[in-house]
């Protein structure tokens, strides 16, 4: 029954990972509507397609592996993405740490009114404070990555970590829930450019010089290089955690 127990609290976690990342994604469509961008692909999950469903010019497709999502713009080649203005552009990168953001304020107020019990209001104060806090913790962990690298955890160990924290309390999915999506804004606006903030920058220095379009390209491959890296050394030292001993 414990084991069991304990796998449902990991599927719980992986669910929970999955579902942010949406949440993610659809604040990425949101902006995009709301700047005038066209949207060819709405994918929840990445590799083969499991089903589609095409409305409004854009089609929205449930996709294979589910941790995870993207939004293709509907541009002939990537130089047209460039033509929309920067502003248009900027609005597409902010929306998805956005929506990151805002997720956990219903998350946290949730929390909040099943802890309490029914015919309790909760103010939406507490939980923009609870996120803000967060958010400010997250934020000023960033030098311990420099500092403390052997540290990281890669989706694996988030998933076992989110499982361990989620068995000590039913309440705490949605708080974990919370906290990780609050790490999904701040990561990626970090000036990283394949992540959103690496774009905003970008579209920013590119305001002050169209020479800057050039640079986009390699930098990305970059960024995409160095999260690539990062992702495999966080799994590597994940097994060694696993398996009981320091791999690195």
């Amino acid at each position: 029954h414990d084991k069991g127990a304990q796998i449902m609290n990991y599927v719980l976690a992986v669910f929970a990972i999955g579902f942010i990342v949406l949440a993610h994604e659809l604040g990425h469509l949101i902006a995009a509507k709301m700047a005038g961008i066209p949207i060819r692909t709405f994918s929840v999950g990445f590799g083969p397609r499991l089903f589609s469903v095409r409305k409004g010019g854009t089609e929205y497709r449930l996709s294979l592996v589910p941790l995870g999502g993207y939004v293709m713009p509907d541009i002939e080649d990537e130089n047209a993405f460039f033509d929309f203005s920067i502003s248009r552009r900027i609005i597409l990168s902010a929306g998805g740490p956005a929506a990151s953001l805002v997720l956990p304020v219903f998350c946290f107020a949730l929390s909040d009114m099943l802890r309490l019990g029914p015919g309790i209001t909760t103010l939406l104060i507490e939980p923009l404070s609870q996120t803000a806090t967060v958010f400010l913790k997250t934020v000023s962990a960033i030098p311990l990555l420099f500092t403390h690298y052997g540290e990281l955890s890669g989706i694996a160990g988030i998933v076992s970590q989110g499982g361990r924290f989620i068995a000590l309390d039913g309440h705490n999915l949605l708080s974990f829930s919370a906290i990780i999506s609050v790490n999904l804004a701040v990561l990626n606006l970090l000036p990283i450019p394949v992540l959103d903030g690496g774009k905003i920058l970008m579209y920013a220095l590119e305001k002050l010089s169209r020479r800057f379009v050039r640079l986009h390209y390699p930098l990305a491959i970059a960024g995409w290089v160095l999260m690539l890296a990062v992702m495999a050394y966080a799994t590597v030292l994940d097994v060694g955690r696993f398996t009981g001993g320091q791999i690195l």
